[in-house]
């Protein structure tokens, strides 16, 4: 993890670890405009400052928290892909990843793949949606996110080696998969799949797009 993003590693002590794990249920239930140190103090049972040694601001902690979903989502890229050799299947494992339901991963005690999976849908964007981009991507802060577009676009060129655009087409189906599942619940009429609430019909629709996107450009 970077860190010019806290000012005490949260994974080196309990408190650090609460922080991360109850951060992410509070974040869940109340959203991140209402999500507030004092609240998440309370929660935990210590101190706002105690919280404030970890983290200089919440914005800071969100962005830790979706580069870590991002370290982790890569490794499950690159650990679910190992052992496949067609980069045409590999793609659509990378879909399935993005675009299915995270279960809890148990190897990770203090962090709730589930809900940060949820919270990155949901909040994920206003990581970077901010005055401040510019000055947090100079600090890699988003490097964790460019890391797995750049896995997907490499198995994007491996399946069509003259495709002009693998980089924006890798980020355009992280985001879809995001936009289309929050729209799928929250908004429906933006999304074909506002009665079913399933995302295999996401999945079914991101196939489409990337492979009809991919043969066009063979043609």
């Amino acid at each position: 993890m970077n860190e010019a993003l806290y000012l005490r590693n949260p994974e080196s002590s309990e408190l650090g670890r609460n922080i991360l794990s109850h951060s992410v249920e509070l974040i869940d239930k109340i959203g991140f405009e209402a999500f507030t140190f004092r609240k998440l103090a309370e929660l935990i049972g210590t101190t706002e400052a105690g919280i404030y040694r970890y983290f200089e601001n919440k914005h800071k902690l969100l962005v830790y928290l979706t580069a870590w979903y991002w370290g982790w989502l890569e490794f499950q890229i690159r650990f679910q892909t190992n052992n496949i050799k067609d980069p045409t299947v590999r793609l659509k494992k990378v879909i399935d990843l993005l675009a299915a339901a995270v279960e809890d991963d148990e190897r990770t005690s203090h962090i709730n793949e589930a809900l940060l999976h949820k919270i990155i849908i949901s909040e994920g964007s206003k990581a970077y949606l901010t005055k401040q981009v510019s000055e947090d991507n100079k600090q890699q802060f988003f490097k964790p996110y460019k890391d797995v577009c750049e896995v997907i676009g490499n198995i994007i060129s491996e399946c069509s080696p003259d495709y002009k655009y693998p980089k924006s087409l890798a980020s355009t189906i992280i985001e879809m998969a995001h936009f289309q599942n929050f729209f799928m619940h929250h908004l429906p009429s933006l999304t074909d799949f506002g009665k079913s609430k399933q995302e295999a019909e996401i999945i079914s629709f991101l196939n489409d797009l990337v492979f009809a996107s991919i043969k066009k450009r063979q043609h």
